[in-house]
């Protein structure tokens, strides 16, 4: 069971990323996927997350309004569309997966990606 994130990269501050996520089963099509990130130093951060069903989405305070999760269960992915990057989004950016009900709270996920790194330049 693997989940591969893809999309991170060097990008000025201003500019845009996608992240994506693909899940090697398709059992992943139903569970709650999510995005974490964790900056040099610093603690791993909840950065979206969203129900199997699209139903439910949440995003932290810090990137609302800039950053969107979406998913496609067809496809077996989970995406994060990042705009007005600052450099303070510099970060491993991490994908997980859950079985439970959607949660803000890393422990709750019991799958995670390999993280794809997103660096943003002043």
């Amino acid at each position: 069971v693997q989940l591969q994130a893809s999309g991170g990269g060097l990008v000025q501050a201003g500019g845009s990323l996608r992240l994506s996520c693909a899940a090697s089963e398709r059992t992943f099509s139903s569970y709650v996927k999510a995005w974490f990130r964790q900056a040099p130093g610093k603690e791993r951060e909840f950065v979206a997350a969203i129900s199997w069903s699209g139903g439910s989405i949440y995003h932290s305070d810090s990137v609302k309004g800039r950053f969107t999760i979406s998913r496609s269960n067809v496809k077996n992915t989970v995406s994060l569309q990042i705009n007005s990057l600052k450099p303070e989004d510099t970060a491993v950016y991490y994908c997980a997966a859950s079985v439970n009900t959607i949660s803000t709270y890393d422990k709750s996920y019991e799958y995670w990606g390999q993280g794809t790194q997103v660096t943003v330049s002043s």
